[in-house]
């Protein structure tokens, strides 16, 4: 057993008590957000327009499917069918988080928009590409001059309409969410997990509205996680050795339903997704039952599909 793990243990109960003294560390997502819904209708549309890859097949709708925001396979392929080197996180309630993308490298949802479009694994093009194309679609001209009030397309506008139509992609009235209202209440089962994941210290990294995204962590606090060079982490950036493994706390949000998991898509269930963060993360391997327990907890916060997404959304 790490040494680290008697302190880590205090350090836990103590979060833990103060978050029983004092508000809930998670909190309910909203059910609606303030957005441009012409421009959240143009962004919908170029977020779904393979055309925007250099060869016309692949779209951001590609890598984050509209079922759970993200990708049912371990990596995701681009154009070429070329395959990444990492899993796709979901694009769901990410105008939540503090950064973007596993790094932090993006600062808003624009600047991750650019990201694959210029990734030349993913959609390999540049912003002259993608301008050539819309500059000569009639009907993008007059939706862009609509939106934008201007006769030509700028790259920047292409950027800021798909962000503003992630940002609708809330999912909102989890069951988790429900009763933190007040609304419902959940099993004996459930309500053990919360507590456990409460007690573990679980909560210190997934709090907030998104339970998650809003801090770095490392990936193998207690015990070494396995790094390889094109891990996307901190390192990647920063090339600190204390930034190997490091990663913006994903979101727990709709976990139950965006296997498989972590940045390199390792563990294909969730019960191995959460074997191997007690394992790395707490330093000891949890029981049959504390699986159990966290599953049924974290399963509570799958939400509702966004509306943009629904018929007749947008």
């Amino acid at each position: 057993m790490s040494p680290y793990f008697g302190i880590f243990v205090v350090i836990s109960i103590f979060v833990s008590t103060i978050g029983c003294l004092s508000e809930e560390p998670i909190s309910p997502i909203p059910s609606d957000i303030q957005y441009d819904t012409d421009k959240a209708r143009l962004g919908k549309r170029l977020f779904f327009d393979t055309k925007l890859s250099s060869d016309g097949s692949v779209s951001c709708a590609n890598c984050h499917r509209i079922n759970n925001g993200a990708d049912v396979g371990k990596f995701s392929y681009g154009v070429g069918g070329r395959e990444g080197n990492r899993n796709s996180p979901t694009v769901f309630n990410s105008v939540f988080n503090f950064r973007q993308m596993y790094n932090g490298s993006a600062a808003d949802l624009a600047r991750q928009a650019a990201a694959p479009i210029e990734n030349p694994v993913e959609m390999h093009n540049d912003p002259q590409g993608v301008l050539r194309y819309l500059r000569n679609d009639s009907s993008y001209i007059k939706e862009f001059e609509k939106v934008y009030g201007k006769k030509e397309i700028e790259y920047r506008d292409v950027l800021d309409a798909i962000a503003e139509f992630e940002k609708t992609l809330i999912t909102p009235n989890s069951r988790f969410d429900r009763y933190l209202r007040g609304e419902i209440d959940l099993s004996e089962e459930e309500k053990e997990g919360y507590r456990l994941f409460k007690t573990l210290g679980c909560i210190t990294c997934h709090n907030g509205t998104n339970v998650g995204g809003n801090s770095y962590q490392k990936m193998g606090l207690i015990n070494p996680y396995p790094w390889s060079e094109d891990s996307p982490d901190r390192f990647s950036i920063s090339k600190r050795e204390d930034d190997k493994n490091v990663y913006k706390v994903p979101s727990l949000r709709n976990i139950a339903v965006t296997a498989p998991y972590f940045h390199d898509g390792s563990a294909a269930t969730l019960e191995e997704a959460l074997a191997k963060m007690g394992y790395y993360n707490l330093g000891f391997k949890l029981s049959k039952r504390e699986i159990a327990l966290l599953k049924a907890f974290l399963q509570t916060l799958t939400g509702e599909i966004p509306k943009s997404l629904r018929k007749g959304g947008l």
